[in-house]
Formats: structure tokens, C-alpha cells, sequence
């Protein structure tokens, strides 16, 4: 199942909080960014992002985003905006700009 036009741009809006935030689709899926950071995505209509070390405090479930790809936090609680932005503050302060 791909991600819906209407959850992404549901995501989309949640994430309005962050300047800087930018989203590539990807085979039905989304690819998120935080100046130029790949954080996470959009996959069936779920927000998962990268497991480091600075987000492991969350305690966030692990998902599989799709079949051979390693797991990601599922971030399930997107109502609380601020929770949200300190996810993926924590989680990019771990990860590399994109090249």
C-alpha cells in the first residue's frame, strides 16, 4: 500500500512547525528532510525516521518501512506538534547532510 496524497499533506502540515522541512517522493513513498538532513519518511501512511543513538530516549517502536530495509521509529503521535519537532531535532543531530 502507498502513502495517500492526503496523509502526506496531513504530515505536511503537522511539520509546518519546522522551517527547513522538505519531502521527495519516492516509488508511492516519502522521503523527509531537515535542512537537507534525511531523517525519515512517509511509508503507508506512517512517519518513520532513522534510529541513532539521540532518539533513542523516545522510546518509539521499530518498523519495518518496507520489505529489506533495516527499521525505523515509528513516530505514531503526530497531534503533539512540539513532541514532533524534538524527534527530529534529537534524531538529526546524529545523521549526516545529504550529498
Amino acid at each position: 500500500m502507498s502513502t495517500t496524497k492526503d496523509y502526506k499533506d496531513y504530515v505536511l502540515n503537522q511539520l509546518e512547525i519546522m522551517d527547513g522541512i522538505t519531502c521527495k517522493s519516492m516509488m508511492g513513498e516519502y522521503l523527509l528532510y531537515y535542512k537537507d538532513v534525511l531523517f525519515g519518511g512517509i511509508y503507508d501512511n506512517r512517519v518513520l525516521v532513522k534510529i541513532v543513538s539521540s532518539n533513542d530516549l523516545y522510546n518509539l517502536s521499530r518498523k519495518i518501512p518496507y520489505s529489506g530495509a533495516k527499521p525505523m521509529y515509528l513516530i505514531d503521535d503526530l497531534d503533539n506538534k512540539e513532541l514532533l519537532k524534538k524527534i527530529i531535532l534529537d534524531t538529526c543531530k546524529s545523521l549526516p547532510l545529504k550529498k
